[in-house]
């Protein structure tokens, strides 16, 4: 019976030891945290149970709802140009008990989580050193930006001609402009639509 229940979780770490040996060391995730802590974290914990083994797959897990689980590789991208540390009031804006909330979570003094539907009314505690979206944008709510610090920092997808990237900012004299880096597959999150505008 105990080596029965024991081969699932054999299994698990021997996707994860995959997941990072295959997909973040070969794409220049290298740092120690980020691996660590990616390490530490059972993702097959955070898929429906029909979706656990393919939990460490290189691509978006469908989660119901229209919601996906981003690639390993777009967490690991997000932690490193997050660079949380012990001193931040980080802002997570996505699941409260989800996967990118269980691997920031112990890397910062404070985590605190809104969901996207509610993130551009919703009150929260604030000012944040670091936000952190769970996704692609096509704009950055006032709303998100008011709760980042200045000189805090933002990492995110953003949309461009719909194409996904993963983007970082900074705040500096009450403005956040975000900087689209690397291209990369970022489920998009349809509550950041940009507005409509009129067109003649």
């Amino acid at each position: 019976m105990a080596i029965t229940e024991e081969r699932p979780a054999a299994a698990s770490e021997s996707a994860r030891r995959a997941m990072i040996d295959s997909q973040l060391r070969t794409s220049g995730v290298n740092e120690p945290w980020v691996l660590a802590a990616m390490a530490g974290v059972a993702r097959e914990d955070f898929v429906p149970e029909a979706m656990r083994s393919a939990a460490y797959i290189d691509r978006a897990i469908p989660l119901g709802d229209g919601r996906f689980l981003a690639s390993p590789l777009v967490h690991g991208r997000m932690l490193a140009e997050a660079e949380p540390g012990p001193e931040d009031k980080a802002l997570l804006v996505g699941d409260e008990k989800g996967y990118l909330a269980a691997l920031l979570r112990p890397l910062v003094a404070s985590l605190d989580t809104i969901e996207p539907s509610d993130a551009a009314s919703r009150r929260s505690k604030g000012p944040y050193s670091l936000i952190v979206i769970d996704g692609a944008i096509e704009h950055l709510p006032p709303a998100i930006a008011s709760r980042l610090a200045d000189g805090g920092r933002v990492v995110t997808g953003v949309v461009e001609r719909g194409v996904t990237r993963l983007a970082t900012g900074r705040k500096a004299a009450g403005e956040v402009a975000l900087l689209p880096l690397a291209e990369i597959g970022i489920p998009v999150l349809p509550e950041f639509a940009a507005p409509k505008r009129w067109s003649f």
